[in-house]
């Protein structure tokens, strides 16, 4: 079985930081490109980052410079380091396990809420 589960999202002021985990527990997860996506209310879920095997990365534009991916293998976790937040980085934060692969696995999700 494959789980993903977030954690670390939560409220945080505009300008401040919060680092997001994803943790999985299957053990394929050392050969599958990772991702995070994020979705708000009443829009499509929207690629925020992802990371190779290897640590190839790759960012949506508007968020180089702001959110970092990284693994740590040996804990078959991805993080998401989110600095300088603004209020339109509001949004569900899901983690996804072998994206551009035909099966990959999505987790529940976390909350990410930026005021002003």
């Amino acid at each position: 079985q494959v789980q993903l589960v977030e954690s670390g999202g939560g409220l945080v002021q505009a300008g401040g930081s919060l680092r997001l985990s994803c943790a999985a527990s299957a053990s394929i997860y050392s050969s599958r490109t990772m991702g995070w996506f994020r979705q708000a209310p009443g829009k499509q879920r929207e690629l925020v980052a992802t990371i190779t095997r290897s640590g190839d990365t790759n960012y949506a534009d508007s968020l180089k410079g702001r959110f970092t991916i990284s693994r740590d293998n040996a804990k078959n976790t991805v993080y998401l380091q989110m600095d300088s937040l603004k209020p339109e980085d509001t949004a569900v934060y899901y983690c996804n396990l072998g994206w551009g692969t035909p099966i990959n696995y999505w987790g529940q999700g976390t909350q990410v809420t930026v005021s002003s």
